[in-house]
């Protein structure tokens, strides 16, 4: 039997506070579409020494654009199997709750995302691609949700 091989990757699900169609405040989570034309959160490797949180707000600048994320807490680590040029991969992967003020993000089209997205909670679990990342995006809101409300500070984030 062939062993898989492990690959770490950590990301972010990065939230900003948006106005609902009522006008009161809600959370808007980004989204970014992948060259396969998947809604998904940006990831990447971790480099050499890098630990995950670090690695993810670097993940999250650079496939987005966003330079001002804070980091609000770990989320989950999910790992999943998948074949890459006929080897088995082992992927765990670190999610980690960010927030920002900003809104303007830019895709990184030279790493194949194609687009960013802000979506309130509903349009987003619809979007995303896989039910694993559902999961982690679920698991985000209800992070928030059990914080203070939304637009007022959380300072135990």
């Amino acid at each position: 039997m062939t062993r898989a091989r492990r690959e770490t990757s950590a990301g972010g699900v990065v939230f900003r506070v948006g106005a609902g169609p009522d006008g009161a405040p809600v959370p808007l989570f980004l989204l970014i579409r992948d060259s396969y034309r998947n809604w998904g959160f940006p990831k990447g490797h971790l480099e050499a020494g890098e630990q995950p949180p670090a690695a993810a707000i670097r993940e999250v600048s650079e496939e987005t654009g966003l330079s001002d994320v804070a980091l609000r807490g770990e989320i989950e680590t999910i790992d999943w199997y998948f074949r890459f040029r006929g080897r088995l991969i082992h992927k765990v992967c670190y999610f980690y709750l960010m927030e920002t003020g900003c809104e303007r993000t830019e895709p990184q089209r030279a790493e194949g995302i194609t687009a960013c997205r802000w979506a309130p909670i509903d349009d987003a679990l619809r979007m995303i691609s896989y039910a694993n990342a559902r999961r982690v995006l679920q698991r985000a809101h209800e992070m928030i949700s059990t914080n203070a409300p939304i637009g007022e500070g959380r300072p135990n984030a």
